[in-house]
């Protein structure tokens, strides 16, 4: 049995970590609710004085950033947040849609595990939707709901490649949803597909699916020149 001290408060103590994981969170934040734009420099010291923490701190939550793809680090430049290039958000688009497509064509055969995970993902951004959700939580949600119909494949190997693409997509959708606010119109057209699902229509679904990456292709190049015309 632990000695005590004295003190109920003898126990506690706050770590370093801790404090990047909020800086994290709060950066996050920042970008998905459009405070930071893409390609805004994301600087050691200003961000130190402003949030109250040591440059250490910050310099270990934007390795997390870039890890997760909202940062990316340049030789000689420092880090911003992730300014998405149009040709290669359409490359990704693709790869995702032979992917996603890929689950949908599988559905019947896909366990009842993974069919599960489809219905609770919907379910869990139609909520957030109904909720008026920050743009970050909204975006994590619709995002697992995609992931989710690539597990249907059952293929590990699909899954990262899958998480790997969306992460490179994260900046340049949350900037879309910004601009159209058109997330109970989203949360319609996947309900929509997966009735399509449960009743066997897995064509129909597919051709649903491979609309709705299009449309998102179209939507994030048209938000990508609203935000930046002279690129």
């Amino acid at each position: 049995m632990a000695a005590t001290t004295g003190s109920p408060f003898s126990g506690l103590s706050v770590t370093r970590s801790s404090t990047v994981d909020r800086v994290v969170d709060e950066l996050r934040r920042a970008v998905f609710d459009g405070d930071l734009e893409s390609g805004t420099p994301l600087r050691e010291v200003a961000l130190a004085d402003s949030l109250g923490v040591a440059r250490s701190t910050v310099r270990e939550a934007l390795g997390v950033l870039v890890a997760e793809g909202i940062a990316t680090r340049e030789p000689n430049r420092g880090v911003s947040v992730t300014a998405p290039d149009p040709d290669a958000i359409s490359d990704v688009v693709r790869a995702r849609a032979v992917l996603e497509v890929a689950g949908v064509r599988n559905w019947e055969r896909a366990t009842e595990e993974a069919r599960g995970r489809v219905r609770r993902a919907l379910a869990e951004y139609i909520q957030a939707v109904e909720l008026n959700a920050s743009y970050q939580v909204l975006n994590e949600r619709h995002l697992a709901l995609h992931l989710a119909l690539v597990a249907l494949t059952g293929s590990p190997r699909l899954n990262a490649m899958a998480a790997a693409l969306i992460a490179e997509l994260k900046v340049a959708l949350a900037q879309i949803d910004r601009i159209r606010r058109n997330a109970h119109a989203q949360a319609g057209s996947h309900s929509h597909l997966l009735e399509m699902l449960e009743r066997g229509d897995l064509e129909g679904a597919a051709a649903e699916l491979e609309a709705h990456l299009a449309g998102a292709e179209v939507a994030i190049r048209e938000a990508m020149t609203a935000v930046s015309p002279a690129s």
